[in-house]
């Protein structure tokens, strides 16, 4: 119990601190083979791109204990390109939607017609098509782009930023809030859970108490002793908790392990779900609207390549091909720890588009939920930090466990021992 606490002094405290493993982020992106033919109303051809590999260094700042038997930090992600681990590089140049512009043009769909006939001759003056072939650097990091401007000035607020745009631009050198969890000094059940995020004690994204409550741990460990039952995290990027449910036992590298999967109603529409209802206005299920949290923009969340999702979003396009192995979330942790031994946590990124009337640009696009990258964090224990895991929080307790049952083995003769001494002794 006092190496699985957040204590300076426990074992596992310096793996919180700054995570010993190797994360990778492994992007996929979805490149548009037939755009001319898309804005004439036909179904977009996909073809997979990458993947674009990325190192990823996590570390802990600001951190602050509290009396309340609580820590805050700051946690910051680094990410660094991998050459060797990529198919291809950062100036891939890669065809996707333009997705400023259709974005844009979604959201302004039931402004006065005046304002999108201004939208489409600025779009016309500044030569911005529907489909854009950029780089993935740019994608991912930013681009500068008039549009911005453009939209800023004809519709203030639409999108509340200046400068560059990418999709991943905030991901890099950059924290995902202030986090407030418990230390388990005094409780060992309650270590790792979310006390509050950015000092909110619930989001506001979306239409339900039960939707916006933030739940379980900051997703890095959980408390000891596990149940095969279930686990929840908070997940800043969806802006929501998430429950993955047990799926089975096994073993990492000789480590004891039970690993966690999404289940199918996690993307669930309200129809099929009810509890979802929430994070409703929704389409089919296997997808999630997040627009609320995402500038209002029309994006919504799935697994890569619909997997799991109503097999009419797989068939609205060519070339998604979903399967578990490839696609399916997990996590496997030690149950006496709460630690993650091996995880791949999969997000698909999507871009509803369609034909808005009075912006020429949109064409004849039949309206589809496009999708536009998917992505992996993966990470596993191995080298030194697994043999001091081993060593400390698997073998140790087992020996001494052990130990317990041989002293419980020998203390059994010893006491009808000397219950016979006493009975012969009388």
């Amino acid at each position: 119990l006092q190496n699985v606490r957040i204590d300076p002094n426990s074992i596992a405290f310096n793996m919180w601190k700054v995570i010993p493993v190797p994360f990778y982020l492994s992007v996929h992106f979805f490149e548009v083979l037939n755009p001319k033919q898309v804005l004439k109303g036909e179904k977009p051809v996909l073809t997979q791109r990458g993947p674009y590999v990325y190192r990823e260094y996590r570390y802990k700042t600001n951190i602050t204990f509290h009396d309340n038997d609580t820590v805050s930090f700051l946690e910051y992600r680094n990410l660094f390109f991998q050459p060797d681990m990529s198919n291809g590089t950062e100036e891939d140049y890669v065809i996707v939607p333009n997705i400023l512009m259709m974005g844009a043009a979604v959201m302004m769909e039931k402004l006065p017609d005046f304002v999108k006939f201004l939208l489409s001759g600025a779009l016309a003056g500044m030569k911005q098509e529907a489909f854009m072939n950029r780089t993935v650097g740019e994608i991912m990091w930013g681009y500068e782009d008039p549009l911005i401007d453009t939209i800023n000035t004809l519709v203030p607020g639409l999108i509340p930023f200046k400068g560059k745009f990418g999709l991943f631009i905030e991901f890099n050198n950059s924290n995902s809030g202030l986090f407030t969890v418990n230390t388990g000094m005094k409780n060992i059940s309650q270590v790792h859970m979310v006390d509050s995020w950015n000092g909110l004690k619930k989001v506001n994204y979306w239409r339900s108490s039960g939707c916006n409550m933030i739940n379980g741990t900051s997703g890095e460990m959980w408390p000891p002793f596990m149940s095969p039952t279930s686990l929840e995290f908070f997940s800043p990027d969806a802006c929501r908790s998430m429950t993955l449910v047990y799926e089975q036992s096994g073993k990492f590298k000789g480590v004891p392990t039970y690993r966690f999967v999404a289940p199918k109603t996690l993307f669930a529409n309200g129809t099929d779900y009810p509890p979802n209802e929430g994070f409703c206005p929704c389409m089919q299920s296997g997808i999630q609207n997040v627009s609320t949290c995402r500038l209002n923009a029309p994006m919504f969340i799935s697994h890569p390549h619909f997997y799991n999702a109503d097999p009419s979003l797989v068939s609205s396009v060519v070339g998604l091909h979903p399967n578990k192995d490839q696609h399916a979330l997990f996590l496997d942790v030690h149950p006496m720890t709460g630690i993650p031994m091996n995880c791949s946590i999969k997000l698909q990124l999507n871009l509803y588009i369609k034909k808005v009337s009075g912006i020429m640009q949109t064409g004849s696009i039949k309206p589809v939920v496009l999708p536009l990258l998917w992505f992996a964090e993966s990470g596993s224990i191995d080298g030194s930090v697994l043999n001091q895991f081993y060593t400390n929080l698997v073998l140790l307790p087992l020996v001494l466990e052990y130990v317990q049952y041989i002293f419980l083995g020998l203390s059994v003769p010893l006491l009808i021992s000397a219950a016979v001494l006493m009975v012969m002794n009388k």
